[in-house]
């Protein structure tokens, strides 16, 4: 099975930490953010595929060919599409089924486990408080209806937690745009097409951690006891 990581944005958000390094290499404890995601996954993942953009060059030169027994292809996504458009870019690679994941955030292993075995899923974080997220809707069997980006969450809501067990299907599906007129593609939206046709659940999250600004590189060591 494959996994592909999506590691082409800067990560603007982050300040001088990404003027001369991509996001997804920022460190956090004792690995990069890329790392952390490898280290997690199961033995089922033999292949590595990572979408590369800014500073690309930086994570080929880290990684290499092979990075931990498993097998590393690079692509590189010269127009910054969305994460739509950026699997895309993968299709001539994939074959079956196939996992994603966002290139700035950490997951369990237990929990890309049970993705694995759920078929298509999408790993799904309960809000304790209201907020704003990628709102997921289900429908009465609890497969998935709708999600829903910059939407407003109340407590008891499931956010959008950005992994994603696939299969070539997908590709089956147009490219849907985050927003209407919008140039981005948003994986996501293509997914809640998908999901129109194809059975596709959540996988609930209580480890999934995200690195959004130069603030969250501490608080998230201290969870993962760093």
């Amino acid at each position: 099975m494959q996994a592909v990581i999506l590691a082409a944005g800067r990560g603007t958000r982050m300040n001088h930490l990404t003027e001369n390094t991509p996001k997804p290499m920022l460190n956090v404890g004792k690995m990069n953010l890329i790392e952390w995601k490898i280290e997690m996954l199961p033995e089922e993942i033999s292949e590595v595929i990572i979408i590369i953009g800014y500073l690309g060059e930086q994570i080929r030169e880290h990684f290499g060919d092979t990075f931990k027994g498993r097998k590393v292809i690079y692509i590189e996504q010269k127009e910054l599409n969305g994460t739509g458009g950026a699997i895309f870019l993968a299709k001539p690679f994939l074959k079956g089924k196939f996992l994603v994941m966002m290139g700035d955030d950490i997951y369990s292993k237990e929990e890309t486990e049970e993705m694995i075995k759920n078929g298509w899923s999408v790993l799904a974080k309960k809000m304790e408080t209201d907020g704003k997220g990628a709102k997921i809707v289900l429908n009465k069997d609890k497969t998935i209806k709708e999600i829903i980006e910059g939407a407003r969450l109340e407590a008891g809501d499931w956010n959008n937690a950005g992994m994603y067990l696939l299969g070539t299907e997908i590709f089956n599906y147009p490219l849907v745009p985050r927003e209407s007129g919008d140039k981005e593609f948003g994986l996501p939206q293509t997914i809640a097409l998908a999901a129109k046709d194809i059975p596709i659940r959540i996988v609930p999250t209580e480890k999934w951690l995200q690195v959004t600004s130069p603030e969250d590189i501490p608080k998230v060591e201290k969870m993962l006891g760093e």
